[in-house]
């Protein structure tokens, strides 16, 4: 009898120590970010380099303290693609990251075959958000947009633990005691 009970407590146990890894990792994690105006949806501009605010609507976004890439947000954009292509600097290697279930207006598979058929667009919205971490902004020709963080060449590097290459700029002490760990979706 006892056998029973020790292995039923074991089971019992298991199962709500999963309970609780799945509920931080799915909704404890993330929370709203509040919209901020013009700050919100940026791409940086050609001719500048620097980010600038681009015309948007029906912002919603989430984001997590636990980790740099756990930026999500979907948008509306007001501006033509060609007007975009002509006026703001392409991200190359876009790769878009799952988002929760319950964040339903972000699909990475859709935004990522997007992407790769050339049907969506991918633009640098802004280097380096965090160090070794760049802010990604999509759109799609229906004037859907979607911004999420993506780790950086700089960031690949020094997050592996090798020296700083030449062409990434130096990083920050403070910042670089935590570095991000991969992201479960």
């Amino acid at each position: 009898m006892s056998g029973k009970l020790v292995g039923s407590f074991i089971v019992a146990t298991a199962l709500i120590f999963g309970a609780v890894v799945y509920y931080f990792q799915v909704y404890g994690y993330y929370e709203e970010v509040a919209v901020h105006g013009a700050e919100d949806v940026m791409l940086t501009a050609l001719v500048s380099g620097r980010p600038e605010p681009i015309l948007y609507g029906d912002f919603k976004a989430i984001d997590g303290s636990s980790s740099p890439i756990r930026y999500r947000a979907c948008f509306t954009v007001q501006n033509s693609i060609p007007m975009l292509t002509e006026t703001y600097e392409a991200y190359e290697a876009a790769e878009p990251r799952n988002a929760p279930g319950w964040f339903d207006c972000f699909d990475a598979q859709e935004i990522g075959h997007a992407l790769e058929n050339g049907e969506a667009l991918a633009f640098l919205g802004t280097r380096n958000v965090e160090y070794g971490i760049d802010r990604v902004i999509a759109v799609l020709p229906d004037g859907r947009g979607f911004a999420w963080h993506q780790i950086n060449h700089c960031g690949e590097v020094v997050f592996d633990g090798k020296p700083v290459p030449e062409d990434c700029p130096p990083k920050p002490t403070s910042e670089m005691s935590e570095t991000p760990g991969p992201e479960s979706d």
